[in-house]
């Protein structure tokens, strides 16, 4: 279950090189993002803002959002999501996430809470069981009026696209650095409930514009952001 402390932002990260221990240790990529660009004007705010990071630990988007003032708050989703004591089989033998016992043990927060969330691109890489109650979680953990960024793959990009922790080094500028699963769910079977792989984690469905649209149905605005590396990013606001 998630804690609310700060000493458990730090959690599974080497602080002194913001690199999660988790992650590849090669080098990170660099993209612009005008998603992230349009977030931080919503964040240049006077006010102190909480802020749900998504993802595992990153000391740079810690000190990116402190720097501006604001409260920020982790929770590694995915990695969560591939506990192997959430499956289920239904009386047809087939697997399923436990979607009820996964939201009392993780997004464990007041109503209203956070002002922004950075959801990237979770959607994307976790069990198809999981995806919608999450929104919906998201959607009552963010104020009136609060911003959530999510980032979806095009059919362009390819099965094999890898996936990426983001790191913010700049406000229209994001390094990705490839997260690797851990070893020990490496040794799995294949499929959506075991999505990780020595190479890292599957993506596990592509969304279009349509479906990306009811996902967030009810929210109360979707903007979209053209990129050039097959990615949409999505900026709502509840």
């Amino acid at each position: 279950m998630a804690t609310h402390s700060l000493m458990r932002l730090f959690r599974g990260t080497s602080v002194e090189t913001g690199t999660n221990v988790r992650g590849s240790q090669k080098e990170r990529l660099t993209r612009k993002s005008s998603g992230m660009n349009e977030l931080t004007r919503v964040m240049r705010s006077e006010d102190t803002l909480c802020v749900l990071d998504i993802g595992s630990t990153s000391a740079t988007n810690i000190r990116y959002l402190t720097e501006l003032g604001h409260k920020p708050y982790s929770e590694d989703l995915l990695d969560a999501s591939t506990d192997p004591s959430l499956i289920t089989r239904d009386e047809n033998g087939q697997q399923s996430l436990d979607s009820k016992r996964f939201l009392s043990e993780n997004l464990t927060y007041p109503a209203a809470q956070f002002d922004v969330v950075m959801c990237w691109n979770l959607a994307d890489y976790m069990d198809e069981t999981l995806v919608k109650p999450v929104v919906a979680r998201l959607w009552s953990v963010l104020k009136p009026g609060g911003a959530l960024l999510a980032f979806f793959h095009t059919q362009e990009a390819g099965v094999d696209a890898p996936c990426y922790r983001y790191h913010i080094v700049a406000p229209d500028t994001l390094e990705m650095q490839h997260i690797e699963a851990h070893k020990d769910l490496r040794k799995g079977p294949p499929g959506a409930i075991q999505n990780s792989s020595p190479a890292g984690f599957k993506l596990q469905r592509v969304f279009n514009n349509r479906h990306i649209e009811n996902l967030f149905r009810d929210f109360g605005s979707i903007k979209f952001f053209l990129t050039r590396d097959n990615v949409r990013e999505v900026l709502v606001v509840r």
